[in-house]
């Protein structure tokens, strides 16, 4: 959400970044709405003082015994009553209005993000590591035969419908130990607390985040209202909604393990073969609470972390800094990370680090007191995927496959899988 007073002092830099992401300039319509609501409540509060001191005076006449004039003052007070009613009315509906159209545009592009229409003007930032070499034919992941075994796609379109897949043995259990190994890494190595969270939130909840009003086809909502999470930094972001906390304890940095759920709508017919875009799908997020001067800093540090995993992994990756048209709705500047999919031959992300500015916090109202006194300030809020688990799994398939349908899997892993660094080609872990 945007400050309307920012708007108001420089409406030209608002509607010249909103340019940047091919939206109309709104400037004037939201400083005309926040004109008429000052107004009306500039006249209410004039109307206001207009009937208490006739409501003085028509006691003082009353006292007099001058009955002419209590009655025209009475009259003069009962009309000031009405007018107030209506300005108030009249400010209600214009600050519902502001605030409504406020929640549908999206945040300012950072400087530095790179201009473009869509994700083919991503600037790549660096790349890390090489692609693995075959002499066969690399295959998509479904297609690997110790891989295949373990995914059931049929039996998860019949309990839940197309998007759906229920893995089975050790197929299973290395998606269980991606997550693991995932959380372990963020909190012992880059210094993230675990949260356990709800994935079910209340519809305030989503608005906060800036997923509603824009995004409600491409979630779930429940019958009573509340919301599956279309990924845990929902739930972990507001955990600071509506605080205001001491700047000496901030940054806040969480990291949470969790089903996330998505309807997709709009990408029918995109990625259907396999597991690569699901309904369902795990995610471990990194969420970062922190002060304004920090948040660039905190953008490259949980980049970095989420880097490092796909390091430890032995996954060849690249990431891009998203252009303006590829820009999320809520985000001041991403960084994507993608990583290689022979099978496919490209890139494909797998985690989204984005920096909101204080964006979400003046939806959600969360704050922080400056060390050195004065009044509240908006916190700035970041969060990032450390990393999708599936597309982790699909990338570990993918580039550790053999020509025989086993395929080998990251030393990292070696703690969590007793040893066993091998799906063998009829899908046991030897």
């Amino acid at each position: 959400m945007h400050d309307i007073r920012f708007v108001r002092e420089n409406p030209a830099e608002f509607d010249g970044a909103l340019k940047r992401r091919k939206e109309p300039p709104l400037s004037a319509t939201l400083i005309e709405l926040d004109a008429a609501r000052r107004r009306s409540i500039g006249e209410a509060e004039e109307a206001q003082a207009l009937r208490n001191r006739a409501s003085q005076e028509a006691g003082q006449a009353r006292a007099t015994g001058n009955l002419t004039a209590f009655e025209e003052l009475r009259a003069e007070v009962s009309a000031a009553k009405d007018r107030i009613s209506k300005l108030e009315r009249e400010a209600e509906e214009n600050s519902r209005a502001l605030d409504d159209l406020l929640m549908t545009i999206p945040n300012l592009p950072h400087a530095d993000v790179p201009d473009g229409s869509d994700e083919s003007e991503n600037l790549e930032i660096r790349r890390w590591g090489n692609p693995p070499e075959f002499d066969f034919e690399p295959l998509e992941h479904f297609r690997i035969a110790g891989a295949a075994v373990g995914l059931d796609f049929e039996s998860g379109a019949k309990i839940s419908g197309s998007r759906f897949v229920i893995l089975s043995g050790a197929l299973a259990r290395l998606h269980r130990v991606l997550s693991q190994f995932m959380v372990d890494t963020h909190v012992t190595a880059n210094g993230y607390t675990e949260k356990w969270t709800p994935v079910i939130v209340r519809e305030e909840m989503m608005w906060g985040t800036g997923q509603l009003p824009k995004f409600g086809g491409e979630s779930y909502q429940l019958t009573d209202g509340k919301w599956l999470v279309p990924t845990s930094e929902v739930s972990l972001t507001n955990i600071a909604s509506g605080m205001i906390v001491a700047e000496g304890s901030l940054p806040f940095r969480y990291c949470a393990h969790t089903q996330c759920f998505r309807s997709e709508a709009g990408a029918a017919g995109k990625d259907t073969a396999g597991m690569l875009r699901q309904h369902q799908f795990e995610k471990v997020e990194m969420v970062s609470v922190t002060v304004p001067r920090c948040s660039d800093d905190e953008q490259r540090r949980m980049t970095r972390c989420a880097e490092g995993l796909l390091e430890e992994l032995e996954l060849h990756y690249r990431t891009v800094s998203l252009c303006t048209g590829d820009l999320g709705f809520g985000a001041r500047r991403t960084f994507d990370i993608e990583v290689w999919l022979p099978g496919q031959g490209k890139f494909r992300e797998i985690s989204s680090v984005s920096t909101c500015g204080d964006f979400q916090a003046r939806r959600m109202n969360a704050r922080y007191r400056p060390a050195d006194g004065g009044h509240p300030e908006f916190v700035h809020t970041l969060n990032g995927s450390g990393l999708a688990v599936g597309r982790t799994l699909i990338a570990i398939l993918e580039n550790g496959q053999r020509a025989d349908g086993s395929v080998a899997l990251p030393a990292a892993l070696s703690p969590y899988l007793n040893g066993k660094l091998m799906l063998s080609p009829e899908g046991d872990l030897v």
